[in-house]
């Protein structure tokens, strides 16, 4: 296939995938200050999308791993990756991205575009190809230990929230001032998103740059990258991932404004660093340990167990299926012009499936919070004896309902039985009155 052609291929999938990460990671920033109702949604997510421009210009050190980094494209090393290998990974990754929209699992968007194109570079070119050093330092162990750290400061956070504002007296001083807090701690979030996943795909799009040399090696992303990276993300962050948002706004705990606050703070924290630091970091990853942590900190609040390992098996197999799946796209793209087709038109087909299945159940920001009390003016919290008479009333009113469908469903033979003596035991009636007149 000629080389320009493939090199506009991978620019357009890779501005597609970034697309995909604007509303795939829209929940990191926003979904907690809508369950709690500090923000309407529209407004959430379009003041999510214009930070997410201004925090892609502010930074390129994670744009520098991606494209110098994970993949050797190194003279010295004797690997030669190629645009069709780099258009296969981001295959994977875009695949990935949005099975696990469709399914309303907050996994990692970094995750999967590392996978995609360390699976392709393995495929195509050897296990060479792959900077493992790096791969560990900057990519497996943050994903490890920023989700830890943002959690036990959210923690900390929300239990040092809860302390300040504690009832003294009688007295219940107002936490609603958390409410309008979260409307700036959620914009620090949007922000910080900006600066470390809008790189990732300028660091795709320089690498292709690289492989096909049209940039020198160990170069930045020009700025035309930087500009067009910038308003995909914001474009898909204005989108709005609406089921990702309800299972992080309110799948994981119910979330109440000091708690949110607290745990968008250590979300922001932790981002920011980690894109100082050149670290590609998941920032879902993140901000689902900051919504557990704030959890757990909060007195009587109760986090959803099977919510949080649903989510932790997505980021467990996050990297290696976009790996496979990069690696038998990268495999079809091997043939040549029919492989690269191949790919195309299967990944297309594949996300035209997804998006009809999405059809079945529409979930927008009508409904993406509909599982809690959106205004987010109760901010007490049930003890445990309360959701124990609340649970057993919930056992009793569904035992009563289950009693009441069992009785409705009993035989027709029983039924045709008691019509038949009721039919009997009318003409008997009527035979002993008219006895009665003769």
């Amino acid at each position: 296939m000629d080389l320009t052609l493939i090199v506009v291929l991978v620019i357009s999938l890779a501005l597609f995938f970034d697309f995909t990460n604007g509303f795939h990671d829209t929940a990191n920033a926003m979904a907690t200050p809508i369950a709690t109702g500090a923000i309407t949604p529209k407004k959430a997510v379009l003041l999510a999308a214009i930070l997410n421009l201004v925090g892609a210009f502010l930074s390129t050190e994670v744009a520098k791993t991606i494209s110098g980094g994970i993949i050797n494209e190194d003279a010295a090393t004797g690997v030669s990756i190629t645009p069709d290998m780099i258009f296969a990974g981001l295959m994977g990754a875009v695949i990935w991205n949005v099975l696990t929209w469709l399914l309303g699992l907050p996994s990692s968007s970094s995750h999967a575009l590392f996978g995609g194109l360390v699976g392709a570079a393995i495929v195509g070119a050897g296990f060479g190809a792959v900077d493992y050093g790096v791969l560990l330092s900057k990519v497996l162990l943050p994903a490890l230990c920023a989700p830890v750290i943002a959690g036990v400061s959210a923690y900390l956070c929300t239990k040092l929230a809860y302390s300040i504002t504690r009832r003294q007296s009688g007295s219940s001083p107002k936490r609603g001032g958390f409410r309008y807090g979260q409307i700036f701690s959620s914009s620090l979030v949007a922000l910080a998103h900006g600066t470390n996943d809008a790189q990732k795909t300028m660091g795709v799009i320089t690498l292709t740059l690289v492989a096909s040399g049209l940039q020198e090696a160990n170069t930045g992303p020009h700025m035309w990258v930087i500009a067009s990276c910038a308003f995909a993300i914001a474009l898909g962050t204005y989108t709005g991932g609406w089921r990702i948002i309800r299972t992080m706004g309110s799948g994981l705990t119910d979330v109440k404004p000091a708690q949110g606050f607290s745990a968008e703070v250590s979300t922001a924290s932790a981002i920011l660093a980690s894109s100082h630091l050149g670290f590609a970091l998941s920032t879902t990853q993140v901000a689902s340990g900051s919504v557990i942590g704030s959890g757990l900190g909060r007195k009587g609040a109760e986090v959803r167990w099977g919510t949080a390992g649903r989510i932790a098996l997505g980021w467990l197999f996050t990297l290696p299926a976009a790996a496979i799946v990069g690696g038998v796209a990268a495999a079809l793209a091997h043939l040549g012009t029919i492989g690269v087709v191949a790919v195309a038109v299967l990944g297309v087909g594949v996300l035209v499936v997804f998006w009809v299945l999405s059809r079945r159940e529409v979930v927008g920001h009508e409904n993406a919070m509909s599982d809690i009390d959106n205004s987010g003016a109760a901010v007490n919290i049930l003890s445990k004896k309360e959701r124990r008479k609340r649970e057993r009333a919930a056992r009793k009113a569904a035992e009563k309902e289950q009693k009441s469908a069992k009785q409705a469903k009993q035989p027709a033979a029983v039924s045709s039985e008691t019509s038949g003596e009721t039919e009997s035991g009318t003409d008997s009636t009527q035979g002993t009155e008219k006895g009665q007149k003769k």
